[in-house]
């Protein structure tokens, strides 16, 4: 019998760990945005700027292939708008998200331990819910999330490469590259490493 009750935990903490299936859609999702480089001879005002983009790629060690962050413009919940292009020059986590995920509510005080330890040094967290908006709202203040919360479209998820499983979060670096995605569950302390990296 004890066999039993510690196979059944063991499956019960290993589903707990895995990322949720985002709820089926009968809409194909677009591409994901097209990696763009920057590097060019720096001569001009513009080429010099090119130039510094490449140092902060090189000193962070961004990925060659990495791809600019898709923009978007999505509600918040409290009547306004999230824009991306706000954020430029900042670390942006941006985490795809559901009420009903138990691995998205169980990330959620990393990221607001990581949005009040990191806001004051240009960091932005983005909760992007693919949720009802009254779902969401009611977790938001139960949760007593502080940080970004907006609601997530079809066409934004699309853009994004089509979020299968939830959560999955991209940190986008201060000149707007997606610089890493994770599907599923993650530490907090991943995270404080990646800003740390990107800083």
């Amino acid at each position: 019998m004890k066999k039993i009750i510690l196979i059944g935990l063991a499956l019960l903490i290993a589903v707990f760990f895995m990322a949720c299936p985002e709820k089926k859609s009968n809409e194909t999702p677009a591409p994901a945005a097209a990696a763009i480089s920057a590097e060019t001879p720096a001569i001009s005002v513009g080429q010099a700027i090119a130039a510094v983009s490449s140092d902060y790629a090189a000193r962070t060690k961004r990925p060659a292939n990495a791809a600019k962050a898709p923009d978007f413009s999505l509600p918040d919940l409290k009547g306004g708008k999230i824009n991306l292009a706000d954020y430029k020059g900042k670390v942006i986590i941006l985490d795809f998200w559901a009420t009903w995920c138990p691995p998205c509510k169980a990330e959620v005080p990393g990221f607001i331990a990581l949005h009040d330890k990191h806001a004051k040094d240009g960091v932005v967290m983005i909760g992007a819910a693919i949720d009802d908006v009254d779902k969401v709202k009611s977790f938001v203040k139960r949760n007593n999330v502080d940080y970004l919360v907006c609601i997530a479209d079809q066409a934004t998820t699309g853009n994004y490469g089509g979020i299968r499983g939830i959560p999955t979060t991209f940190v986008i670096d201060k000149e707007g590259y997606i610089v890493r995605e994770y599907v599923g569950f993650r530490p907090e302390e991943l995270f404080e490493q990646d800003i740390k990296d990107l800083m």
